[in-house]
């Protein structure tokens, strides 16, 4: 697959005033069925430095809230073990079917994923400001339009978790690690509060 014509923006695909799954399908082919989300987010780090931590997917689990664990099978392959509403989990393989370094990622799930998906993560060297991040996801949901509502019930549904993720990103890259609100909530119901 050929390296997509930069749109020259900031903003994701699912944001373009054109046709949002048409242009997600000019980069992703016809892995890009679905619903289209995309959310971007400008890392103070090198664009060098973002692509490998990204790139090393055994990384993802550490700031990626909903997945349970990544099998790194090869360069190209890896297994998905995701959590997904009423406290099942989804799998899936991933196969990596275009890349170039420091530039973006493209997968594709493989047949038989519990949710098919594909995407692309684009970086973007922001200069002094950093490094752009642009996460461009395609995906069908179990059992359609019910699903997704139920999936945004549950908070596991991709747009929702796609924004936390790249926001948990962001702070572990620039800070070393990600802000929980773990010790304030304890400290509140000692309290009593």
């Amino acid at each position: 697959m050929a390296e997509a014509e930069p749109r020259g923006d900031d903003a994701p695909v699912a944001a373009s005033k054109k046709d949002p799954a048409a242009e997600a399908k000019s980069w992703l082919g016809d892995a890009a069925e679905g619903t289209v989300i995309g959310r971007a987010v400008t890392i103070n780090r090198p664009v060098a430095e973002v692509y490998a931590y990204f790139r090393d997917f055994a990384n993802l689990p550490g700031f990626m809230e909903n997945v349970v664990s990544i099998d790194v099978r090869d360069d190209k392959t890896s297994h998905w073990v995701v959590k997904a509403p009423a406290g099942r989990t989804v799998e899936w393989d991933a196969l990596v079917t275009d890349e170039s370094e420091n530039s973006f990622i493209a997968w594709e799930a493989q047949p038989g994923a519990d949710v098919p998906n594909s995407g692309r993560v684009d970086f973007r060297d922001a200069g002094a400001r950093g490094t752009v991040v642009t996460a461009t996801i395609t995906y069908d949901p179990p059992a359609g339009i019910v699903g997704k509502i139920v999936a945004k019930m549950f908070q596991r549904e991709p747009a929702i978790q796609a924004r936390r993720d790249l926001r948990r990103f962001k702070q572990l890259m620039e800070t070393g690690e990600i802000a929980t609100p773990a010790k304030n909530r304890q400290e509140f119901e000692e309290m009593g509060l």
